[in-house]
């Protein structure tokens, strides 16, 4: 395959979503993790603002992947962005609405001084700490087991879904997971951030969260060994023509989800990182290494969104209702032209996004007290 050819575009584009993806993660995953343990982890108001003063100059910043990843799929994956948010349509606005709160609680929380007030904010800060990566564990979850579409001949979509039916046992449970990875790496961020109390709860939420995330990414395993059936393409499929997801031939049952990591073994690495960086994370917190904790909790967050993506290709959307219509890497992209385009867009401006942000935190970076947050008291949230 030539450099920058057609087959070579899409896998970089499918190398590229799960970097934003993993960026997304990554980001808004310790702030809305600390966003879900704030109302616990403060049992004071000087408490609770350093948890929020730790996340409160970069949480919108870190925002930006979640809008990158998303234009990234309409983009790259205009069937699939269609196709998913026409199936999942409530599920998206349930996490779009819960979002809205984050602005309005941040900018509004400490408007007033009743004690009232700042509580109702504090939970409606935790909300869209806890909705966002449900949602997005209960979807994840859900490609695994097929979401009920079908395409007629002209590439109109329909559906035999609903929103109930997306909560399948497994997809809970996989969203119970994206909560607990959440959870861990809130916590051991904001012991980084924090000092006394606050530090010594947040090591608590960690080591809870960190063996929830060993405990359910183990089941989770056993259950798509053992318990539901793999999808394989059957027939011929042409990486090189245009995307048509028709043309192909999709046998359900006749390999497992793990059936890839026999086919490339390279792939191991990821539950491999998922297991380790939350044992790490574990044991750092336990013994009082925050900033290794932290780092351990990026492992693991990386290697289980990989693992979810390795399991899945070349898959990126499945079909309970006819799998011969599930979407993949190589047909369901855009034109060549778009995906290059695309491409050199994202060679420029990521590299440039990660240097803005990771000054960010470097200029802002530092301890928040009960003293700081006195001392400044009219300048912090």
């Amino acid at each position: 395959m030539e450099f920058l050819s057609y087959e070579y575009l899409r896998l970089a584009w499918w190398i590229i979503i799960g970097v934003l993806w993993i960026g997304f993660a990554l980001t808004e995953g310790f702030d809305m993790g600390v966003a879900m343990i704030l109302p616990f982890v403060g049992k004071s108001d000087e408490e609770r603002r350093i948890a929020i003063n730790a996340i409160a100059p970069h949480w919108d910043g870190n925002q930006v992947w979640l809008i990158l990843a998303a234009g990234a799929l309409f983009a790259a994956w205009p069937t699939l962005y269609a196709t998913a948010f026409s199936a999942m349509y409530l599920a998206l606005l349930i996490l779009l609405f819960s979002l809205f709160l984050r602005p309005v609680g941040f900018d509004y929380r400490s408007k007033l001084p009743s004690q009232k007030w700042r509580n109702f904010w504090d939970w409606a800060l935790f909300v869209p700490g806890v909705i966002p990566p449900l949602i997005f564990g209960v979807g994840m979850g859900n490609l695994f087991l097929g979401i009920g579409f079908q395409y007629d001949d002209h590439m109109r979509s329909s559906f035999d879904t609903s929103f109930f039916q997306l909560l399948h046992p497994f997809a809970v449970l996989s969203g119970l997971l994206a909560i607990a990875m959440f959870m861990m790496h809130g916590a051991s961020y904001l012991m980084l951030r924090s000092e006394g109390v606050v530090h010594e709860r947040s090591r608590e939420f960690l080591r809870i969260a960190a063996m929830a995330v060993i405990a359910l990414f183990t089941i989770e395993g056993l259950w798509l060994w053992l318990g539901i059936d793999g999808y394989s393409i059957s027939s011929d499929l042409d990486i090189t023509a245009e995307s048509n997801p028709l043309i192909k031939t999709v046998a359900v049952g006749e390999v497992t989800w793990l059936h890839n990591y026999s086919v490339y073994p390279l792939f191991m690495i990821a539950p491999l990182l998922g297991f380790g960086g939350a044992l790490i994370a574990l044991v750092m917190g336990k013994v009082e290494k925050p900033v290794l904790a932290f780092y351990g909790s990026c492992l693991s967050l990386i290697g289980i969104i990989l693992t979810a993506g390795f399991s899945l290709f070349p898959f990126i959307f499945t079909s309970s209702l006819n799998p011969s219509h599930s979407l993949t890497m190589w047909d369901a992209t855009s034109s060549k032209l778009t995906l290059n385009v695309m491409f050199w867009s994202a060679f420029i401006f990521v590299p440039l996004i990660l240097a803005y942000t990771s000054w960010c935190y470097k200029v802002m970076w530092g301890k928040h007290t009960v003293e700081s947050i006195r001392e400044n008291d009219h300048t912090l949230y």
